[in-house]
């Protein structure tokens, strides 16, 4: 059967979609893999445990409805009904996953398996962005959530950050 162009065109957005939402998810499920086991080693087996089955189930609802259709990914469209689709289908995302400080509308009430699943997500996004995930969360997590340095929940994000990700070598010269 020949495809229009259209059809392939549409094709290709899907499938360039379903790429990007699954590596995504695959970094994700990884990250809670690895923090959930090493939480499990610590002795805290219900939190690795709960954070594990969470990275298996994270961001299922960007493959339905407006997450799927409007949160896209390449060059933010200068049109303003895209724009006011893609921050709709954010907020969407935002208030139905729990795992999104927003959906508890205070970073500090969320329960620490939601806070782990926040850091695995964070520190996927700072992979695949190339951007360094102790400075995003410094410079912008800070104001964007509404914490800082000295509170509990900082120290909490910072203690899952050192799990995932060991410091890098000092320089001995």
């Amino acid at each position: 059967m020949k495809k229009t162009e259209k059809q392939q065109k549409q094709i290709h957005e899907v499938l360039d979609k379903i790429t990007h939402l699954t590596r995504h998810i695959s970094n994700v499920e990884s990250n809670c893999l690895l923090l959930g086991t090493k939480l499990i080693e610590n002795g805290d087996i219900d939190l690795g445990h709960k954070l594990i089955a969470n990275g298996y189930a994270h961001d299922i609802s960007k493959f339905n409805g407006i997450e799927f259709e409007f949160m896209t990914i390449g060059m933010p469209s200068k049109e303003e009904s895209a724009k006011l689709k893609l921050k709709m289908a954010i907020q969407h995302h935002q208030k139905t996953n729990s795992h999104h400080p927003e959906f508890w509308s205070n970073i500090k009430l969320m329960p620490k398996v939601y806070l782990c699943e926040f850091v695995c997500d964070i520190k996927a996004r700072s992979e695949e962005f190339g951007t360094d995930l102790r400075q995003w969360i410094d410079e912008n997590a800070t104001k964007r959530y509404d914490f800082t340095k000295d509170d509990a929940v900082y120290k909490e994000i910072m203690e899952f950050v050192d799990i995932l990700c060991p410091k890098p070598f000092e320089n001995i010269s």
